[in-house]
């Protein structure tokens, strides 16, 4: 009767048959099976942090938006972040992406990278998690996420901001890393974004630093934007206020509107 491959040698000669001669493995092949070994469990560890950090995001994430709220997560790539906060929320967290499909169980949809597979105003919050910065129109996108957002409805974003040399070459490193997938990423500062969200018809409710040791792999200065959908007059007003615009924003005598400031909030 042929002994199972899996059965360790050691246990065989001192347990299961210690009459039984085996003949020991060739070099080469014991190096194999090592190395297979431990390809094995880095893959393992390796999951198991994703897992880790995703529920840590998420955890952050259900301590802003209501329990029971419709939750669009664009951009899910592996889907751990939905698949925990549909838990966290007691609702479904649909997640979108451009991948066929995720590792995580959750409710997915294709996304083909210019129209939200949602109907307008059927998100209660949308979710951005590092996600912003592969947009290869950052304005359009946000758009999109305003068409389906509800009347207050909450967008919860988190972004690398290349704040120091440092963040810009890790930065940069992963922008060479993704660049042939999505493209070139487009990494912005504080104010860069904040001029990007409001434009967009956003207010900015919270901002937060947040460590660079959340994940050793990727040591780079990040921060978390939670945002509200602003009123038609104040993303008019906004985006008067930035000179870029007002030239390009006339009346239908050819004067020039009248610009506003629009304070921060």
């Amino acid at each position: 009767m042929p002994l199972p491959a899996a059965m360790s040698t050691e246990f065989i000669r001192q347990v299961a048959a210690p009459d039984v001669e085996i003949a020991p493995l060739p070099h080469g092949h014991v190096l194999d099976a090592l190395g297979r070994g431990i390809k094995r469990r880095w893959l393992r560890e390796r999951r198991r942090r994703k897992v880790g950090r995703a529920y840590d995001m998420a955890q952050e994430i259900a301590c802003v938006i209501p329990r029971g709220s419709e939750v669009l997560d664009v951009g899910c790539g592996n889907g751990f972040i939905a698949h925990h906060l549909t838990a966290m929320l007691g609702a479904t967290v649909t997640g979108i992406d451009v991948m066929a499909k995720t590792s995580a169980p959750i409710n997915y949809r294709r996304y083909d990278g210019a129209r939200i597979p949602f109907a307008n105003n059927s998100a209660d919050a949308v979710l951005l998690c590092y996600v912003l910065h592969h947009a290869r129109d950052a304005s359009a996108l946000l758009a999109e996420i305003r068409r389906v957002l509800r009347p207050n409805g909450l967008v919860m974003i988190y972004e690398d901001i290349p704040l120091t040399l440092w963040d810009r070459f890790v930065c940069l490193t992963h922008d060479l890393q993704w660049r042939k997938r999505t493209g070139a990423c487009n990494f912005r500062d504080e104010a860069a974004w904040g001029t990007t969200f409001t434009e967009a018809g956003f207010e900015i409710v919270r901002e937060r630093q947040l460590s660079r040791l959340r994940n050793l792999a990727h040591p780079v200065c990040r921060r978390s934007f939670l945002l509200r959908a602003s009123s038609e007059i104040s993303v008019r007003a906004a985006r008067l206020a930035n000179p870029r615009n007002r030239l390009s924003v006339l009346t239908s005598t050819g004067n020039e509107l009248p610009s506003y400031s629009c304070r921060a909030s």
